[in-house]
């Protein structure tokens, strides 16, 4: 049995915070293969299902990020786990908005919610690091991830966690470098180009051929040369 987590904070006022992706990635799984009705033990919210073969439960700790550990160390505890058997998905700020990567063990990198399960089940679980990117300020990172994604964040947001629950599989398995490498496909085959190097070059105007460039201009309106209105030209001009 293998252990998916999935780091936020519970209600409605943080549902769609930076800091909740860890939930979303969760939900994203939930539904693409067909998980369980969430319920509630363990402090936490949880489905069950199977990804590929392997059973699997999905965790939502609802004991805010702070104490994230208590709720999966509860669990793992219960069906007599190893933390290897535990991946967890989570923010993470100095990773640019949208790339992921995955390692087993390391430091908490000041992520809350990581320190507290480092504290409960020791450091030895797949950490599935998903980034927000960085406001570019210490002073502002607080206010970063409890921010909600903004609109624009939709369209590479909704491609993520989709290509996150469709590759669960390869988490499963243990294939961490295939499931980043599906990850960066599935953006680069559905997002669009935004950037500069990206736009096509301008079209150059069409060069005329050398017959037309060799034709005198000629004027689009005859000047008549008798009558009143030649007179009125003659004296206009001084000719005559």
């Amino acid at each position: 049995m293998l252990l998916f987590a999935g780091l936020g904070n519970p209600g409605a006022k943080y549902a769609n915070n930076r800091h909740n992706v860890g939930f979303m990635a969760a939900d994203a799984i939930a539904r693409r293969h067909s998980f369980s009705p969430w319920s509630k033990k363990f402090q936490a919210e949880i489905a069950e299902g199977r990804i590929g073969d392997d059973k699997v439960l999905l965790i939502k700790p609802q004991t805010f990020m702070n104490l994230s550990g208590q709720s999966v160390g509860e669990a793992l505890r219960f069906y007599k786990l190893e933390p290897s058997a535990v991946t967890v998905f989570y923010d993470e700020i100095e990773l640019p908005a949208g790339k992921v990567r995955v390692k087993i063990g390391g430091g908490s990198a000041g992520h809350n919610g990581i320190r507290s399960l480092d504290q409960h089940i020791g450091k030895d679980f797949r950490r599935v690091r998903i980034g927000v990117g960085h406001p570019g300020v210490k002073e502002m990172v607080h206010g970063h991830v409890l921010g909600d994604f903004a609109k624009s964040d939709r369209e590479w947001l909704d491609v993520l966690l989709d290509s996150i629950a469709d590759n669960a599989g390869l988490i499963a398995k243990g294939d961490e470098n295939g499931f980043m490498n599906k990850i960066t496909l599935a953006q680069r085959e559905k997002l669009q180009p935004t950037g500069e190097e990206d736009r096509p070059p301008p079209k150059q105007p069409k060069a005329q051929s050398h017959i037309r460039q060799a034709r005198p201009q000629q004027s689009s309106v005859k000047v008549p040369e008798t009558g009143p209105m030649a007179a009125m030209l003659k004296k206009l001009f001084g000719k005559g």
